[in-house]
């Protein structure tokens, strides 16, 4: 009998891997009839007690498979913990009944897990998206024999392997050797490198000069026109309309109403004929 099981919070891997990985080791492998017990007790009675020495007696076998991630740059925890969410899954899943252990049905949940963490967080641009992709991303390094760009033959080589067009292999060969660049200036950028940042070579359309005077010339006429439209109202069209439109605080129809001794209906009116004035006097 290996060590009692721990509760699961002890076993989410933090600061400390180490202390970790040491205690999921101490946990036995389950044989094959033992794990075949739980998974139908699990599977047929839903029992999650079973459910929790099932993911416990298999997080060595994360481990080991987080392990073969540490190329990415990513934190070995989180890679652990991501394992640990697909094996979870696999558990969830597993059908005592198809005669396979349990660890060879759990692998691909696993993996799935580990490469979608890995796609969301190795770089800001998402680097790969289709099927052929995720291949590339995950097996293209593998395959190179340098460190150098693959050759037309080499490339040709590893797609064939790899069942995937050749222009998909130069593409993700080329995202693999490209790297996250600030869009702006970093705080603690020098004067020599600052100048560097893409966000100083973006066009600044608002400084043009002939868009400038454009803007400034139809703002002018689009004045001059509603002056012109305004001046050919009768006193009483205009008043109403520059105290309900163009004064800071807008008149209300009763207050222009009882200004002019009239009703308010009589006011909409004389506003809505006034606005029919000034608009086609405005296109003419």
């Amino acid at each position: 009998m290996g060590k009692s099981l721990q509760p699961v919070e002890f076993l989410a891997p933090g600061q400390n891997l180490n202390s970790y990985i040491q205690a999921v080791n101490g946990f036995a492998v389950l044989s094959a009839e033992e794990e075949k017990e739980l998974a139908e007790d699990l599977f047929y009675n839903e029992n999650l007690e079973a459910a929790r020495r099932l993911v416990m007696a298999h997080l060595r076998f994360v481990v080991h498979i987080a392990k073969s991630y540490n190329g990415y740059g990513l934190s070995q925890s989180d890679l652990i913990q991501e394992g640990n969410v697909g094996l979870m899954k696999a558990v969830k899943r597993f059908d005592p009944e198809k005669g396979v252990r349990l660890i060879s049905f759990a692998v691909h949940w696993i993996k799935a897990e580990i490469h979608e963490y890995i796609l969301r967080n190795w770089r800001i641009v998402k680097i790969a998206t289709t099927k052929a992709q995720r291949k590339l991303f995950f097996n293209l390094r593998g395959k190179k024999k340098n460190l150098g760009w693959l050759s037309n033959e080499e490339a040709k080589a590893v797609a064939a392997d790899l069942n995937v067009d050749v222009k998909h292999v130069q593409e993700m060969e080329g995202r693999l050797a490209a790297y996250d660049a600030a869009f702006d200036v970093g705080v603690d950028d020098d004067e020599d490198s600052a100048y560097q940042a893409p966000a100083n070579y973006l066009e600044d359309r608002r400084a043009d000069p002939a868009l400038m005077l454009e803007q400034a010339d139809f703002e002018t006429k689009k004045v001059n026109s509603l002056e012109a439209a305004m001046a050919e109202l009768d006193e009483r069209s205009r008043d109403i309309l520059e105290q309900r439109w163009l004064g800071e605080e807008k008149a209300t129809l009763h207050e222009l109403a009882a200004k002019y001794s009239v009703s308010a209906e009589r006011i909409r009116q004389l506003e809505k004929n006034a606005m029919k004035k000034m608009k086609a006097a405005m296109e003419a």
